[in-house]
């Protein structure tokens, strides 16, 4: 189960911008001028954890699955 988080705001104040950083990759189209964005864009990011990977070396788990956030702008 990961966390869910919607990016909201007025038009054209970088919703879509703060959306690109969060992700480390340009999904979401950018411009200077308003409505760029009409269908929301959604993306999915780990949170590395070390205790995680502590945690897997000492009780060997078939599967590790990390946290994760969901944007949606």
């Amino acid at each position: 189960m990961s966390l869910s988080v919607g990016i909201v705001g007025l038009p054209n104040a970088g919703k879509s911008t703060l959306f690109n950083a969060l992700l480390s990759r340009q999904i979401a189209q950018v411009a200077e001028y308003p409505f760029t964005t009409i269908e929301p864009n959604t993306g999915v990011v780990e949170v590395p954890d070390e205790r995680l990977t502590k945690l897997a070396e000492l009780l060997k788990p078939e599967k590790v699955v990390p946290a994760a956030v969901k944007f949606i702008d």
